[in-house]
């Protein structure tokens, strides 16, 4: 394996920690000449490093506010410069360019500056390094014979090889480097296309009416540009994904909100799989819904229990009730903070449970749960995220489906009762719930709610009417007197008959089919009180 030793360092760091231990070593241990730039420069003398202001090096002044300082032939030709080609080490000589073996780069906190809420674009631009990702590039590039550290927790490592190598490093541990470094230049570039992407988009918006075309135009583009860019950080390596012979892992978006389950603490039990990951998720959106003290248990991303309660206990009791076999390994979600009590619950009903997500914990609940070595117990840093701002994204065969988030605002007030009979208070106060329950059940969705609680579920058919005899057939007596919603619009009259014949009191649904007055004739036929709400929901 090729060996380099160092002999010149060019320094120049944003962050600072560490860098005057390791140029410390470098010096004294293996007599490395320091080349530094400004505050770097200022922080290494100050500690008693010797070093090589660059305008020494360079005999040209550091300019423009510190804009121009390392883009000089001197500083890039030590560093491009192949030491196996004559013809470069000639060129390299005449013009008095000294080899340059180790370059120690970090750069301008650009992110951090634009994620300040009141950044100013002008202080945005100005922390836009250009020296440092042209020092990196062009000593990753030429990684044969130069090493390159963007990472402070590479120092101790840099060291501890040359020690081992007569202050040499090794091609496997430049070649290395070097793919960090284009990790790091390609996200930082990445981060700076998507400020001004976003920052040129929103001017565009305001400048426009809004409502009109123009607006709707520069709305969407904002939205999906022609090149749609995903910066993604692994989180974790799963035992597997949907199946054991599938490989798999975790990975999370920069933006994820803080109460997301991206950004959940796991305070208990091994690390989520595959397919809890996705449950999860199905379990906290559909709980987020819910404005009361509110469970939901999901199984197979279908919440086979909902509802609420005046405590979380009540809410658990109720939910479970919906449907206690499937309940059996599902997941369960909270809207409120989770108490020993309702582990107690939890715990008598013998109740499997794969995972727990609730914005916190009390103590003893907590303790409580140490029992059930095997759940998986999630906290949400004691928030609820109200939806998603990012896109949602679905991967087909050779391409993604990139498509917002189902976050429409709905007011109960503009939904329409379009049967001559009204639903009551209570019927349409059990409307709105099971509205915001079927939200979150595959198409073609049916679900039965009575009292604030499902009782019956039909999911992930292929036509609707079949979803409905499965939700009457789960919920069995429970189904009289007891509310539909449909995330979709009835095709054909079947559904009300069926609908009919087991006793439900009203229906909820978007409408928008060419046999709406069917539909509707139908229900008034059997005094089923309607309503529509005018937003579809299919959930795939």
């Amino acid at each position: 394996m090729q060996k380099q030793k160092i002999s010149r360092a060019l320094i120049s760091v944003t962050n600072k920690e560490g860098i005057a231990d390791f140029a410390r070593a470098l010096s004294e241990e293996f007599g490395v000449e320091i080349i530094s730039t400004g505050g770097t420069a200022r922080v290494l003398s100050e500690a008693g490093v010797e070093i090589t202001p660059i305008e020494e090096h360079t005999h040209f002044p550091e300019m423009m506010d510190g804009r121009v300082k390392t883009l000089h032939p001197l500083v890039h030709g030590g560093l491009l410069a192949r030491r196996d080609l004559e013809e470069h080490m000639k060129d390299a000589e005449d013009n008095k360019i000294k080899m340059i073996d180790l370059v120690v780069v970090n750069l301008y906190e650009f992110e951090k500056t634009v994620a300040k809420e009141d950044v100013l674009y002008a202080d945005a631009i100005e922390n836009i390094d250009i020296g440092g990702p042209s020092m990196l590039r062009s000593a990753a590039k030429n990684h044969a014979f130069v090493t390159v550290v963007s990472n402070p927790d590479d120092y101790e490592k840099i060291l501890e090889e040359m020690r081992e190598h007569d202050g040499a490093t090794t091609f496997e541990t430049r070649q290395k480097l070097a793919l960090e470094v284009f990790r790091t230049t390609s996200a930082y570039d990445n981060a700076i296309y998507q400020y001004l992407f976003e920052t040129l988009h929103i001017d565009e918006i305001e400048k426009t009416e809004e409502g009109s075309e123009e607006f709707k135009a520069a709305e969407k583009e904002a939205l999906f540009p022609d090149d749609l860019r995903i910066f993604l950080k692994k989180q974790q390596d799963l035992r597997y994904g949907e199946n054991p012979h599938q490989r798999a892992a975790f990975y999370k978006s920069e933006d994820a909100n803080l109460f997301s389950l991206a950004n959940a603490v796991q305070h208990q039990g091994k690390e989520l799989s595959y397919n809890n990951y996705l449950d999860a998720d199905a379990a906290w959106a559909a709980v987020r819904e819910i404005d009361t003290t509110a469970c939901v248990i999901v199984k197979h991303l279908n919440p086979c229990g909902a509802a609420d309660g005046n405590d979380v206990v009540e809410a658990y009791e109720r939910a479970f009730e919906s449907d206690p076999i499937s309940a059996f390994g599902g997941i369960i979600a909270f809207n409120r903070s989770v108490t020993k009590e309702v582990v107690d619950r939890i715990e008598e009903h013998k109740h499997f449970v794969e995972a727990i997500i609730a914005p916190e914990y009390t103590e003893d609940a907590l303790e409580a749960l140490k029992k059930k070595k095997n759940c998986r117990v999630l906290s949400t840093h004691g928030g609820l995220n109200q939806g998603s701002s990012s896109l949602e994204i679905k991967t087909v065969e050779g391409g993604f489906l990139v498509q917002e988030h189902d976050e429409v605002s709905e007011d109960p007030a503009e939904f329409l009762v379009v049967t001559e009979q009204k639903p009551t208070d209570k019927q349409m106060d059990d409307l709105l719930f099971a509205w915001k329950v079927c939200k979150s059940v595959k198409s073609n969705a049916i679900l039965l709610v009575k009292d604030h609680a499902n009782v019956g579920m039909g999911a992930g058919q292929p036509n609707r009417v079949n979803s409905a005899r499965i939700a009457i057939n789960q919920a069995g007596e429970k189904a009289a007197g007891s509310v539909c919603a449909s995330d979709a619009f009835f095709p054909f009259t079947d559904n009300i008959d069926v609908l009919h014949e087991a006793g439900i009191s009203a229906i909820i649904q978007p409408g928008g089919s060419i046999r709406d007055e069917e539909v509707i004739a139908a229900c008034d036929k059997y005094g089923i009180a309607m309503v529509f709400t005018n937003h579809r929901h299919f959930r795939h």
